[in-house]
């Protein structure tokens, strides 16, 4: 296996592809914006076409924006076409794409556990799983965990566990894609400022109310950015730390800690 040693080099990721799902708002957007500025050629999926006309837009003409759902294998497989025709192997996989809906553990009905564990497991699983013939030696995958995979909360039963299972398998993939030269990290985002806590179905109060609990019970008093989250996710796709393996790194401000 070649050793690659790290160099400092701010163009490291220059005319590379970076593929990112969940890439058209929040942590995502912000990512390609990140790597699109270190020289890379970013592709961002997501499933809303409005967003993707948005995402388009926004990170110009170093970007393409392609619809996947990635709860659907074969939407997933028709992004990987997308991606064949670009002519490069992909430098880094950053499995963003994720749902996360508040509910009571009485209250989770079937179809929003199958949305949860679909999108946030399944869809991980099989969206590293078909990359793999776009990956070679020295590529790299970043999975986007969460701290609440170990840090328990109300009304998140399903997407904790979702996102414990993808703890998981960042460890036993790491093992299986080593020896091919690919490494697989994880990083685990706490309180980040972005629209996802709009998205848990509460009223506006009550989702004001959680995030000032939040930024008070911080250790740093504050919500993190989505640039320091992109700032993690790089330094695990750079060959700064290329001795990592399998490891999950926390963004959260200290909160898992107390």
């Amino acid at each position: 296996m070649t050793i690659v040693t790290p160099n400092n080099n701010p163009d490291e990721f220059k005319d590379h592809l970076v593929l990112i799902t969940g890439g058209t708002s929040g942590i995502g957007l912000t990512c390609a914006r990140d790597f699109i500025s270190h020289g890379a050629h970013v592709m961002v999926c997501g499933r809303r076409q409005d967003r993707l006309d948005s995402a388009q837009k926004a990170l110009g003409d170093q970007a393409i924006a392609v619809q996947c759902d990635v709860s659907n294998l074969q939407s997933i497989s028709d992004m990987y076409q997308v991606v064949k025709t670009q002519g490069k192997c992909i430098k880094t996989l950053v499995v963003n794409a994720a749902v996360a809906k508040a509910a009571s553990f009485a209250n989770i009905d079937e179809e929003m556990f199958d949305l949860t564990f679909d999108i946030n497991l399944k869809g991980a699983f099989f969206t590293i799983q078909k990359a793999l013939p776009f990956l070679q030696e020295g590529s790299t995958i970043v999975v986007i965990t969460s701290i609440s995979n170990q840090h328990a909360a109300p009304n998140f039963s399903a997407y904790s566990a979702a996102k414990s299972a993808l703890r998981s398998l960042v460890k036993s993939i790491s093992l299986d894609l080593i020896n091919k030269g690919i490494r697989v990290n994880a990083v685990s985002p706490g309180p980040i400022s972005t629209d996802m806590y709009d998205k848990f179905g509460l009223a506006q109060s009550e989702t004001e109310k959680i995030k000032q609990v939040i930024s008070n019970k911080s250790p740093i008093k504050r919500f993190g950015t989505p640039q320091e989250t992109a700032n993690a996710i790089r330094f695990l796709a750079s060959s700064e730390s290329s001795y990592i393996v399998g490891a999950e790194l926390v963004v959260d401000g200290g909160i898992s800690l107390l």
